[in-house]
């Protein structure tokens, strides 16, 4: 009878020791910078549009940033929960939009160059710096 409740005690402790180490694992996952992942402001599209900035950071600090209207590439560095953000300039040619999508770039690039501090909250990035922008892990 001893030995059946001892095995029962070690059977409880194991799986609580399997769940408490996927629940660390899965908290470290979601707490790591989403490298590789499309990232879309958590914002409605602008009147007259689809679009929404949409960043996604491959793990070697390699952007690709669309905007409003555009599309630019950069570098992001991510050190701990610090960001920095290199926007490059919009190539040329690209399209031409509506006097408020082009302000709505030059608005966006500004802020992210601006931003200096990241975390997660489940399924968002928030970046901070002169203002905070709230950006959702995309699934798709």
């Amino acid at each position: 009878m001893r030995l059946v409740r001892r095995m029962r005690i070690a059977v409880v402790a194991g799986a609580l020791g399997v769940a408490t180490t996927g629940s660390v694992l899965s908290v470290a996952a979601d707490s790591a910078f989403p490298f590789d992942r499309e990232l879309k402001l958590d914002t409605p599209p602008m009147k007259g549009s689809k679009r929404v900035p949409i960043i996604e950071v491959s793990a070697n600090g390699a952007a690709e940033i669309g905007l409003w209207c555009n599309t630019v590439r950069g570098t992001i560095i991510v050190v701990g929960d610090t960001i920095t953000i290199l926007p490059g300039q919009p190539a040329e040619g690209q399209n031409q939009c509506a006097p408020e999508r082009s302000q709505g770039d030059e608005e966006m690039l500004s802020a992210l160059a601006q931003m200096t501090n990241w975390r997660r909250e489940g399924e968002m990035l928030i970046l901070t710096g002169a203002r905070t922008l709230r950006f959702r892990l995309q699934t798709n």
